[in-house]
C-alpha cells in the first residue's frame, strides 16, 4: 500500500525519522500501523478475560482501556518527552509474555474483578521498577544470552499454544467444549490466515490474522455462533477513568512474577530499538536505550492506571517500517491518535469481544505457534556442544511446561508461591535465567552473551578501559578481524582514541568505514566469501566468518538448500561483480535466500551501499563479543541533538 504513494521532497537536513508527512499520508500510514497492530492488541485482554471469567460487558471496557493506552503508550515512545521516548517509529502494544502471569495472577485472587485488581496492582509497581533501573538495564542485559531470551520466547510461545487450543474447543469450562462445530470453525479460521499468507505478500500479509479474525466472526454470524447484543446495549462514546474496577491490590508474589515480565520485555525492547536503529539507519546508544525503557515503564505503570497491561515495543510494526520504507516517527504518532480515539469508543470493544471463542482459537494457533518459532531461531545461536546450556534449557522448559500439563500441580502451595510457580512463562524465565547464572556465570564460563572471537584476556570481554590502553598494533590485531582483516580500517578508526563506550568506538569504525574511498569500499565487500558456498562446506574460511555461517545454519544444509545457495551466489556475482554480504547472525537460511533473491533486482549502486550496511551490521555484533557494554549512568544534561 505504502510503496504506491509519492513522498513530499524532505527538507534539507531533516532526518527521515523527524520528517513530518502531509496529514493525509500521516492518516494513511498510521491507519497501516494500526491494522498491523490490531490483532495482537486486542487477543491479549480476549484471552485474559475468558480465563479469569469476565463479563462481555467487562471485556469490551478492558479492550477500550487498551486501545486507548496503547495510543497514548505510543505517543510517547515516537514523539518524547524530557528523558522518556526514543523517538523512533516503535508502536507500544500488549506484551504477550504477561498473558499466563495475568492470568496466574488473576486466578490466585479468584478471578474476576478481585483477580483484575490484583493484576493491576502488580502492573504499577512493575511499571515504575521498570522506569527507575532503565538507566541501569545494560548492567543487567548481558545476563540475558541466546540461551535465556531464546529458552523464554519458546516457553512463551509453548505455554500460550494450549490456551489457544482452549479458546478452539469453545473455552473451557463451556457447556459445549469440544464440540464439533467449534473445532471446525477454528479449523476454518486457521485456513484462513494460512491461505492469505500463502497467497499474498507484503501488507497484506501482515495483517492475514486480523482478516482471519473478521472472517471467522463473519462466518460464526452466519452459524449462529456470533451475538452482538451486547453492541446495541453500549454507548457510543466512552472514556477510560483510572482505577475502573477499584483500588489496585498490592500482592507481593504478583509484583515479583510481572517484575520479571517487564525485565523479559526491556531485553525485547532492546532488541527492536537496535532493529529499528538499523531500519531507519539512525545510530543507536545506550542513552536511546533507556529512554526507550522509560517509555516502556511510564505507560506499563498508566495501563495498571487505566485499567490495561504491561507495554513493549511491537515487532509486528518494526517489520511494517522495514517494509514500508516509511521512517517518521510522526506516523506511528498518528496511529497512535488513532487509536486513542477508537478507544473512546464502546461499541468497538464491544464489537471484539463478541468474537467467537473458536475463532480466536484458530487465530491463536498462528499467533502463538510463530512465537515459538522465534524461539527456535533465537537458540540456533546457542552452542549446543556445551552441555550447560543443553542443561539450562531442558530444565527451563521442563518446569515451563508442568502447569500446561499438570493445572493443580502447585495447589496446596501457599497463594503467594503458587501466583509464581503456576505461571509457566514466570517459572521457564525465572529458570533460565538463575541456572545461567549458575554454570555459566558463576560457574567459571564468563561468556554471558555467545561470542565467537577470542581476546587478549582469555575468557572474558575487554572493557572500554582495557581498549583504551591497548597499543596502535595491538588495537589493529584485536580489530583488525571485525573486517576480514582489513587493517586500514581498524588504523584509522585507533586516531580516533580514546573512546568513550563501546558505543563510540562503534561509531569510530563506522566513520572509516563509510569515509572510505568508493575503491577501497569495494575491495573490502570483494573480502567476503560466499555464504554457504564451497568454502563454507570444506571449513576453508577464516574462525569468525566460519562462526556467523554456522550461527545461520549455513554450514549444516540440505543438497537442495547449497544447490539453492549456490545458484543464488553465482547470479548475484555476474550482476555486481562482489560477493551478496548479509549479517547472518540476524537471519536465517530462509531469510536469507529470499532477501538476496530480492536484491538482485536492485541496482549496483544501490547495492553496493546495502553491502556495507551489512558489514557494518556484521562488524557490530562482532565487537560486541569483544567489548562489553558499559555500566549505565545518568547523563548530567540532555545529549545535544534529541528532539
Amino acid at each position: 500500500m505504502a510503496r504506491t504513494l509519492t513522498r513530499a521532497p524532505r527538507r534539507p537536513g531533516v532526518h527521515p525519522v523527524d520528517e513530518v508527512l502531509r496529514p493525509d499520508k500521516l492518516a494513511l500510514y498510521g491507519a497501516q500501523h494500526v491494522l498491523a497492530f490490531y490483532a495482537g492488541a486486542v487477543i491479549v485482554p480476549i484471552l485474559l478475560a475468558g480465563a479469569i471469567k469476565l463479563s462481555e460487558a467487562q471485556l469490551a471496557y478492558l479492550i477500550n482501556a487498551d486501545l486507548f493506552t496503547c495510543g497514548i503508550a505510543s505517543i510517547i515512545q515516537s514523539v518524547g518527552f524530557w528523558r522518556i521516548g526514543v523517538r523512533l517509529p516503535l508502536l507500544q502494544g500488549v506484551t504477550f509474555t504477561a498473558v499466563a502471569p495475568m492470568i496466574s495472577i488473576g486466578l490466585a485472587q479468584g478471578g474476576g474483578v478481585p483477580g483484575l485488581r490484583a493484576i493491576y496492582g502488580a502492573i504499577i509497581i512493575a511499571g515504575i521498577v521498570t522506569f527507575v533501573i532503565a538507566p541501569f538495564f545494560s548492567r543487567l542485559i548481558r545476563f540475558f544470552p541466546p540461551i535465556v531470551t531464546g529458552t523464554v520466547i519458546l516457553c512463551i510461545g509453548l505455554v500460550l499454544l494450549p490456551v489457544a487450543a482452549g479458546e478452539a474447543g469453545g473455552g473451557v469450562g463451556s457447556k459445549d467444549f469440544g464440540a464439533v462445530k467449534n473445532m471446525a470453525l477454528a479449523g476454518v479460521t486457521l485456513l484462513l490466515i494460512l491461505a492469505i499468507y500463502k497467497l499474498f505478500r507484503g501488507f497484506v500479509a501482515t495483517i492475514a490474522v486480523l482478516i482471519g479474525l473478521v472472517g471467522g466472526t463473519l462466518i460464526g454470524w452466519l452459524f449462529n455462533f456470533t451475538h452482538f447484543g451486547e453492541v446495541s446495549r453500549v454507548d457510543w462514546l466512552g472514556v477510560t477513568t483510572p482505577f475502573h474496577y477499584g483500588a489496585p491490590t498490592f500482592k507481593l508474589a504478583a509484583i515479583i512474577s510481572m517484575i520479571v515480565v517487564m525485565l523479559i520485555t526491556a531485553v525485547e525492547t532492546t532488541g527492536d530499538v537496535f532493529a529499528t536503529g538499523e531500519i531507519v539507519e539512525k545510530p543507536i546508544d545506550k542513552d536511546d536505550v533507556a529512554r526507550a525503557l522509560r517509555a516502556d515503564g511510564l505507560a506499563t505503570t498508566l495501563g495498571g492506571l487505566l485499567n490495561s497491561f504491561p507495554y513493549t515495543c511491537f515487532a509486528e510494526n518494526v517489520g511494517l517500517v522495514r517494509l514500508t520504507k516509511v521512517k517518521s516517527r510522526y506516523v506511528v504518532a498518528t496511529a497512535g491518535l488513532i487509536m486513542i480515539v477508537i478507544g473512546l469508543i464502546p461499541k468497538i470493544g464491544a464489537l471484539v469481544a463478541a468474537i467467537p471463542a473458536p475463532v480466536l482459537g484458530g487465530a491463536g494457533f498462528a499467533l502463538f505457534g510463530t512465537v515459538a518459532v522465534i524461539g527456535v531461531q533465537t537458540l540456533r545461536r546457542v552452542d549446543f556442544h556445551d552441555e550447560r546450556n543443553v542443561v539450562i534449557l531442558a530444565v527451563s522448559l521442563g518446569l515451563a511446561l508442568i502447569p500446561v500439563g499438570f493445572p493443580n500441580f502447585y495447589d496446596k502451595l501457599g497463594e503467594g508461591v503458587r501466583t509464581i510457580v503456576a505461571s509457566g512463562i514466570t517459572m521457564g524465565s525465572l529458570a533460565a535465567i538463575i541456572l545461567n547464572l549458575v554454570f555459566n556465570v558463576w560457574g567459571g564460563k564468563h561468556n554471558l552473551v555467545h561470542r565467537v572471537m577470542p581476546t587478549p584476556h582469555a575468557d572474558e570481554q575487554l572493557t572500554i578501559d582495557q581498549v583504551n590502553e591497548l597499543s596502535r598494533e595491538d588495537f589493529v590485531g584485536m580489530f583488525g578481524p571485525l573486517f576480514q582483516g582489513m587493517q586500514w580500517l581498524a588504523e584509522k578508526a585507533y586516531g580516533a582514541r580514546p573512546f568513550e563506550d563501546v558505543y563510540d568506538l562503534r561509531r569510530a569504525f563506522h566513520d572509516a568505514l563509510f569515509e572510505a574511498p568508493a575503491e577501497q569500499q569495494l575491495e573490502l565487500i570483494r573480502k567476503y566469501p560466499d555464504l554457504a558456498g564451497a568454502a563454507t562446506r570444506e571449513r576453508r574460511l577464516g574462525v569468525l566468518s566460519i562462526a556467523d555461517q554456522a550461527f545461520a545454519g549455513l554450514d549444516r544444509l540440505s543438497a537442495d538448500e547449497y544447490h539453492s545457495f549456490d545458484d543464488l551466489n553465482k547470479a548475484y556475482r555476474e550482476k555486481f561483480g562482489f560477493p551478496l554480504v548479509v549479517a547472518v547472525r540476524e537471519n536465517t537460511k530462509e531469510t536469507i535466500l529470499k532477501a538476496g533473491s530480492a536484491r538482485l533486482h536492485n541496482s549496483p549502486v544501490a547495492e553496493q551501499a546495502t553491502a556495507l550496511v551489512e558489514i557494518a551490521k556484521i562488524a557490530n555484533l562482532r565487537l560486541m563479543d569483544l567489548v562489553e557494554e558499559p555500566a549505565v549512568e545518568e547523563p548530567a544534561v540532555e545529549r545535544a541533538g534529541t528532539a
